[in-house]
C-alpha cells in the first residue's frame, strides 16, 4: 500500500515501523473474512483493513476526528487478522502506533476518561483489586448486572503449593487479577509441574504484565511495568532459571513483546529480548514433558476455548488441545473456535453491548457439543464466559490437577 507520510508522523519514535506496517498491507480483504468485529457490524471502518486506512489518513496529515477514535476502539485486538493476512501485516503494532496518536488528538468525554482512569489504577494493582472485588461482592445483590456478572460466582482455593526442591526451576508471573479471581490457577500449576520435576519460583516483586495499561494507551506506564518485572526476575534468571511460566496467555501474549517493545532502550534491550525468549505458556511446557507419568487418565468431557492471544497472537492453537488429549480427556468439536468471545482485556468493560454479542455467540458454539465443562487458558475469557451463568469455566491445568488429586 502506498503511502507517505507527514511531517509531523515521520517524528514518531515508531514512524519507519507504521510506514513498513502500511506498504506490507495489499488491500485485499481477506481479514475482514475473520474480523469479529465486521461480522457483527458490517462496517469497512471496523474490520483491520478499514482501520489500517484510517490510520494510513491519520499519519499522512489528514484530519482525525471522534469517529476515528470509536472504530479503533471498537478493535479487539484478537489478532485473528493476522492470522488470515497472506501478506503478514503485524496489524497489532500498527494499531497500537494508531491510537495512540489519536490519543493525543482527540479529547476523550469525561466519562470514558474516568473510567479508563479508574480502569488503570484498579486492575494493575492486586491489593487495590482484592479488596475491590471483595467489597463488590458484599455489594452483589444491589448491582447493576453489567457489573455484577464481572464477579465470580465461586472462587475455588487454592490449596497447598509444593515446597520441594528440584534441580529445574522456572519462574511463574503471578499476575494481577488471577489471584483474586482463580488462585487455584497458579498453585495448581506448580503442583503438577512439582510432580513431573519442576520447581515453580514466585518473584514477589514482579506484578502486571503491563497489558492492561498499554491496551489502554498508557503506552509508558505498560512498558514501565514491562521494566519492573525484567528487574524482577533478572537475579532468578542469572541463577539459571530456565522459563518465565505464563497461565494467562493475554500475559504470555505481552510478555513475549517485551523485547520488541523495548529494543530502543539502551537500558532494557538485551534483558527484554532475554525475557520474551525465557517466557512460555504453560502448554509449551507440558507438552514437552512426558505427561504418561502422571498416570492420570480423565473421561470428562470438555469443550476447550482457545483464547485470541494464545492462538493468534502466541500462535498455540491446537496445543492445549493435544495435551489434554495425551492426558484423556474427551474434548468437544467448537465450530467456529477462531472467533473471539469478546473479553480482550478491557474490552468487555468498555465495549459492553459488542462484548456480550460475542460472548453469547462464543457460549452457543462451545456448548453445541454438550460438554461437562468449558475449559480455557485465559484469565480474562475465564471470568467473561463464567459471567453469563451458563457452562463452568476453568482453567485447563485445574483439570489436570484434580485429576492427580482423584
Amino acid at each position: 500500500m502506498q503511502t507517505n507520510l507527514s511531517d509531523e508522523a515521520r517524528k514518531l519514535p515508531r514512524a519507519a515501523e507504521a510506514e513498513a506496517i502500511l506498504r506490507s498491507c495489499v488491500h485485499c480483504g481477506f481479514c475482514t473474512a475473520t474480523c469479529p468485529t465486521y461480522q457483527l457490524l458490517g462496517d469497512e471502518l471496523d474490520s483491520p483493513r478499514g482501520r489500517i486506512y484510517l490510520i494510513k489518513q491519520m499519519l499522512e496529515g489528514e484530519e482525525v476526528t471522534r469517529a476515528t477514535q470509536t472504530h479503533l476502539d471498537r478493535c479487539l485486538t484478537c489478532r485473528n487478522c493476522e492470522t488470515t493476512c497472506p501478506s503478514g501485516v503485524e496489524y497489532h503494532s500498527l494499531l497500537d502506533i494508531g491510537r495512540a496518536m489519536v490519543e493525543e488528538k482527540v479529547e476523550r468525554p469525561v466519562g470514558e476518561k474516568l473510567m479508563r482512569f479508574f480502569l488503570r489504577q484498579v486492575i494493575p494493582n492486586p491489593i487495590i483489586f482484592d479488596s475491590s472485588v471483595k467489597f463488590g461482592r458484599l455489594l452483589t445483590p444491589v448491582l447493576p448486572k453489567s457489573l455484577s456478572s464481572k464477579l465470580p460466582a465461586r472462587i475455588t482455593p487454592p490449596g497447598t503449593r509444593p515446597n520441594t526442591q528440584h534441580t529445574r526451576r522456572m519462574l511463574i508471573l503471578e499476575g494481577c487479577v488471577q489471584p483474586t479471581l482463580s488462585p487455584v490457577t497458579n498453585a495448581a500449576t506448580a503442583r503438577v509441574l512439582d510432580r513431573l520435576g519442576i520447581q515453580v519460583q514466585v518473584a514477589r516483586e514482579a506484578g502486571c504484565c503491563g497489558a492492561m495499561e498499554y491496551h489502554l494507551n498508557a503506552q509508558d506506564a505498560g512498558l514501565q511495568r514491562a521494566r519492573r518485572n525484567i528487574d524482577a526476575w533478572w537475579p532468578a534468571i542469572e541463577a539459571g532459571a530456565e522459563a518465565i511460566i505464563q497461565t494467562a496467555s493475554g500475559c504470555g501474549a505481552f510478555v513475549k513483546e517485551y523485547g520488541h517493545l523495548l529494543k530502543d532502550d539502551p537500558a532494557y534491550a538485551e534483558k527484554a529480548r532475554r525475557v520474551s525468549e525465557l517466557a512460555l505458556d504453560l502448554v509449551e511446557i507440558l507438552r514437552a514433558e512426558k505427561l504418561e507419568s502422571l498416570q492420570i487418565n480423565s473421561s470428562k468431557r470438555l469443550a476447550f476455548h482457545c483464547p485470541c492471544t494464545l492462538q493468534h497472537a502466541q500462535k498455540l492453537g491446537g496445543a492445549v488441545e493435544a495435551v489434554l488429549t495425551r492426558l484423556g480427556f474427551s474434548l468437544t468439536q467448537v465450530p467456529n473456535a477462531h472467533l473471539c468471545c469478546g473479553s480482550a482485556g478491557t474490552y468487555s468493560i468498555t465495549q459492553p453491548v459488542l462484548s456480550k454479542q460475542l460472548r453469547d455467540n462464543k457460549l452457543d458454539a462451545l456448548e453445541s457439543g454438550n460438554p461437562e465443562l468449558i475449559v480455557t487458558a485465559n484469565i480474562g475469557c475465564q471470568t467473561h464466559l463464567d459471567g453469563a451463568g451458563r457452562t463452568p469455566v476453568k482453567h485447563w491445568i485445574e483439570l489436570v490437577d484434580e485429576a492427580l488429586t482423584e
